[in-house]
């Protein structure tokens, strides 16, 4: 993201059929225009572009590997970046970020996550970055209810606030300095494990929060300042009143809460298409904490 232009790009991933939706007559509703970024509704002329567009045949590996991975670049020459995951709960969000689930179980090796890790540890050890002289360090926290809580610290609560430079800071968030994949992919698990989730009408096992994930590179010295920042968030899975109606208080609480955050996050990336417009980073805890990746600050060297 670069410092007077950030540009948003959309990848649309098409869920395959599930067995139970098979059993029960379901058809898939958007197809992939073959060799295009392009998905149409079958039976229709209605077709939509994008700048991406994965059939349900394809893999986490597929997704990363034409849409992510190019921009780890971006990341070693100093910039913020980020990666959101965004739909509907059941669509497939946390499985694309963090992996394929067996039962209750994830396998992180197979999930964005993992593939950025392993890619940022192959950028370091490059010709081109070994003497940049960077560690790295990773975060992993959740927005739940309006509040932020550190999946790597027994998901203590922690404060939002602006500093004295109006950078947004979470305060007291536990950074993990990690020298290896296998160190990610145990602070993965760890906050997997702690995570909110919950039964809805729409998906037996929902994520009720915000995940933000983040690696991080800093300057090997003293005091370790920032060179750059990869987020990669699963949002928690907006909802239709249809979905929610049968629901009990809190699940209904929680999915207001949810589409709230997710409407301040629509209107914060239309700001970013209109030259001179207000950000509105303020109107939610997930934006607030977006701040950075909305205002596209470079903090490696030119």
């Amino acid at each position: 993201m670069g410092d007077k232009v950030i540009p948003v790009k959309v990848a649309v991933r098409i869920r395959p059929l599930v067995p139970k939706e098979t059993n029960e007559g379901c058809q898939v509703a958007l197809e992939v225009v073959q060799g295009e970024p392009q998905v149409f509704i079958p039976n229709t002329e209605k077709s939509f572009t994008y700048d991406f567009a994965f059939p349900g045949a394809s893999s986490n590996q597929d997704l990363y590997k034409d849409s992510v991975k190019g921009m780890l670049a971006r990341l070693f020459e100093g910039y913020n970046v980020t990666v959101l995951a965004y739909g509907q709960t059941g669509s497939g969000k946390t499985h694309t970020m963090g992996g394929e689930f067996h039962g209750k179980t994830q396998d992180c090796n197979g999930g964005i996550y993992a593939f950025a890790a392993k890619d940022v540890f192959k950028l370091l050890a490059s010709n081109k970055y070994k003497d940049e002289n960077l560690v790295v360090a990773c975060s992993y926290f959740e927005i739940y209810g309006g509040k932020v809580f550190d999946l790597l610290s027994g998901k203590c609560k922690l404060r939002v606030m602006e500093d004295g430079k109006q950078q947004v800071v979470v305060v007291g968030l536990n950074e993990t300095e990690v020298e290896s994949v296998k160190d990610v992919l145990e602070l993965i698990n760890q906050g997997n494990i702690l995570r909110t989730s919950g039964k809805t009408s729409a998906n037996s096992n929902s994520s009720r929060s915000h995940a933000v994930f983040q690696i991080i590179l800093r300057k090997a010295t003293r005091k370790r300042p920032l060179f750059g920042k990869f987020s990669l968030i699963d949002l928690a899975g907006n909802e239709r009143g249809a979905d929610t109606s049968s629901a009990d208080r809190q699940t209904r609480l929680e999915g207001a809460e949810i589409n709230k955050s997710l409407l301040a996050l629509k209107e914060c990336i239309r700001a970013l298409g209109r030259k001179g417009a207000h950000l509105p980073f303020r109107a939610s805890k997930l934006t607030q904490v977006l701040k950075d990746s909305f205002v596209g600050t470079r903090r490696g060297p030119a």
